[in-house]
């Protein structure tokens, strides 16, 4: 290794002791949760966290973001959560000017560098399924047109206990989207 190398190695060590130090001031003693949070987002990845609400979850989601000076945004899944109220819709407008109606797309809460799905599999597999396209390829599409996601774009999903009562099984092809499951 050459000088270089190990001060590129230091530089990398001390930004990684700084996050911990300043996420560590509002969640206490969840250092490998955020590790790994850490190396799927480096990584390009996705995180599946897996446990019970009131964990602070979007606390340390919401702090992380704050610390790396990212966009942060969190959707609560329901069950009558719509795919429109992910990624958004188009609303038909007419220019007073003009008197001429056009479509106009209003982006929706995906458009975030953090994204905290917050209980996944509350909402059905065809709202859950509105996440495919922007988790594998940084992008959505409504009527035919496409649209980029910030860089870097994260999420970050939790899922509750299969055994908790109102909760659906996460589909083998969103569950692929995910490169780390954190329990």
């Amino acid at each position: 290794m050459t000088v270089t190398d190990v001060q590129a190695v230091e530089k990398i060590r001390e930004a990684k002791d700084g996050i911990y130090s300043e996420v560590g001031k509002v969640i206490f003693g969840q250092r490998k949760i955020i590790e790994q949070l850490l190396i799927s987002l480096i990584a390009g990845g996705h995180c599946l966290i897996v446990g019970v609400p009131g964990l602070a979850k979007t606390t340390l989601v919401n702090t992380l973001a704050k610390t790396l000076d990212l966009s942060f945004g969190r959707i609560q899944f329901t069950p009558d959560l719509m795919p429109s109220d992910i990624v958004g819709t188009e609303i038909l407008e007419e220019n007073l000017d003009t008197g001429r109606k056009d479509f106009r797309f209003i982006k929706g809460p995906i458009f975030t560098n953090i994204l905290l799905v917050d209980e996944m599999n509350r909402a059905p597999s065809r709202t859950q399924s509105a996440l495919l396209e922007a988790m594998e390829e940084s992008q959505i599409s409504i009527e035919g047109k496409t649209f980029k996601l910030p860089e870097p774009f994260f999420v970050i999903a939790t899922q509750n206990p299969r055994d908790q009562v109102g909760v659906f099984d996460l589909p083998e092809s969103q569950i692929d989207r995910f490169s780390l499951c954190i329990n």
